[in-house]
């Protein structure tokens, strides 16, 4: 196990979260499967109770804690994309596997758990400041999945 883990709380889904990133993002993958020793609040002993695994290559641990906490923006995976078809690929992924679109880039699993689809072109753009981050920056802010034609276009200005 990695020295430093991100704990995600699932209601019960842990597995099949971590099972649908391996398949989605590269450098992703299911390591380990935990069962429950015995009975605990939200569930029965032999439930999956925790679930290592990877996504792009941050270590990650799922735990089906139950209905108790429920996931917020305040908590993304960002996934740096290099082109719109990479862009397209995940986007799609997600939110035609039950997830949900939302603005700028951002769209929600259907777990709850948000993500950041950014390709490598915006982020550029932003780093470079003045009009050019200002211009990306303004086309970003119209769109729900980012459209790389248009954030080169806007960056020419």
């Amino acid at each position: 196990m990695a020295k430093n883990t991100i704990c995600i709380w699932f209601d019960k889904d842990a597995e099949a979260a971590a099972r649908f990133y391996a398949e989605t993002f590269p450098d992703s993958s299911v390591r380990a499967v935990h069962r429950a020793p015995s009975d605990y609040p939200s569930g029965k002993e032999g439930d999956v109770l925790t679930v290592e695994f990877t996504v792009a290559g941050v270590a990650c641990l799922g735990l089906n804690g139950g209905p108790a906490f429920k996931h917020t923006e305040a908590f993304s995976f960002q996934i740096a994309t290099d082109d719109q078809r990479e862009t397209d690929r995940y986007w799609n992924a997600i939110v035609g596997n039950g997830g949900q679109e939302s603005a700028c880039g951002w769209c929600k699993d259907r777990w709850g758990i948000s993500w950041q689809i950014t390709p490598r072109v915006l982020t550029e753009a932003l780093a470079r400041g003045g009009g050019e981050a200002k211009r990306a920056f303004e086309a970003m802010m119209q769109m729900r999945k980012i459209d790389v034609a248009v954030i080169e276009k806007a960056r020419r200005g």
